[in-house]
């Protein structure tokens, strides 16, 4: 055992999985995704026609944690439907180095729940001076990041009190969605989005319970995703970490077959999370390939012969990553449970990490 460290906890604790916070925030995801597409509409309608009067020569993102991990995920939207560059700001360079970069002519999303985060002002302000154009995704619109935004895309998440954020993440990848839809004029992802909120709730329902028995006694885990989908990769993986103790690390499809192929085995068991788009063969072929080499599989999506079905329902391949995260965060909170670690109170965390 470290140091200064206590063991791990290992006996399931005696609670209802809806007796947490986490569970009872999670829960509230359809409901907060409609309120906030209702909402902000004349917000995104606006916003979107002024990108279209004048396009950003490209896009940048600036995030923490979870709000990183929705960045992702609006990374995959705006470079396959605008096919607009993009990339994601190092809030070091600015906050720590001192460094202003060239943004003339950029949009800046800076993702954040509470809006706090000091590196994270210190990078938006370095932007707007540097010329970007800055829009906050936050969940407080009278917090320091979205007064220092040109734009604001409130998330209407209401409190998020649980140190896991769970509702106020969907409701980042919503905002994405519904911001590409407005600035593309894209139809059938309008009509995605209307019905996105029963979509939601139909996915909080699924019973993921399976996965409890095989997850409770593994030590680590790969979650893979591609494409979009691996925005929810990189989210189940944390959540793991922070909530249950579990060591885990987020994939893609791709580089999993790279130098992370040589960890896994027998006890390294590999969560797939699959979406309905050109990635989902290739993914169902690696889960093929892992149970050649004995490795325990869980997939998200269809049935695959000899692996661990996990079930989705049936959407587009751009809403239904956010069904995978919802459906998700019921296991992982039950499953911190059954590990014996409180989801609410993760160890040497807070709500707000002040990073500088």
């Amino acid at each position: 055992m470290i140091a200064g460290r206590e063991a791990p906890t290992t006996a399931p604790l005696a609670r209802a999985p809806e007796s947490t916070r986490m569970f009872r925030e999670a829960a509230q995801s359809a409901e907060c995704v409609h309120l906030q597409l209702e909402r902000n509409r004349a917000i995104v309608e606006s916003l979107a026609a002024r990108l279209r009067a004048r396009p950003p020569r490209a896009l940048a993102t600036c995030a923490r944690g979870s709000s990183d991990h929705a960045a992702t995920f609006m990374r995959y939207l705006v470079e396959m439907r605008l096919k607009l560059l993009t990339s994601s700001l190092s809030p070091s360079v600015s906050s720590v180095y001192g460094i202003r970069q060239d943004l003339r002519d950029c949009l800046l999303l800076a993702y954040s729940q509470s809006g706090r985060s000091p590196d994270l002002l210190a990078a938006v302000d370095s932007a707007a001076r540097a010329g970007a154009m800055v829009v906050a995704v936050v969940n407080e619109p009278e917090s320091p990041l979205a007064r220092a935004a040109q734009h604001v895309l409130p998330l209407y998440a209401s409190p998020e009190t649980s140190v896991a954020a769970t509702k106020s993440y969907v409701a980042m990848l919503a905002a994405s969605l519904q911001l590409v839809a407005a600035w593309t004029f894209d139809a059938a992802l309008e009509q995605a989005l209307e019905s996105l909120p029963a979509l939601l709730e139909r996915a909080w329902t699924l019973d993921w319970s399976a996965a409890l028995a095989p997850l409770a006694a593994a030590e680590h885990l790969l979650v893979v995703g591609r494409g979009p989908g691996l925005a929810i990769a990189q989210e189940a993986a944390l959540k793991l970490k922070e909530t249950c103790g579990l060591h885990a690390e987020a994939f893609s499809g791709a580089e999993l077959r790279h130098g992370p192929m040589a960890l896994v085995g027998r006890q390294v068991p590999v969560l797939i999370l699959t979406q309905p788009d050109e990635t989902r063969a290739g993914l169902e072929a690696l889960a093929e390939d892992l149970l050649r080499r004995s490795v325990p599989v869980l997939l998200a999506g269809p049935p695959c012969a000899g692996v661990l079905h996990l079930p989705l329902p049936e959407a587009g391949a751009a809403v239904q990553p956010l069904a995978t995260a919802v459906a998700f965060y019921r296991l992982a909170n039950a499953l911190a449970l059954r590990r014996g670690h409180d989801p609410d109170a993760p160890p040497l965390l807070r709500k707000v990490t002040e990073t500088h």
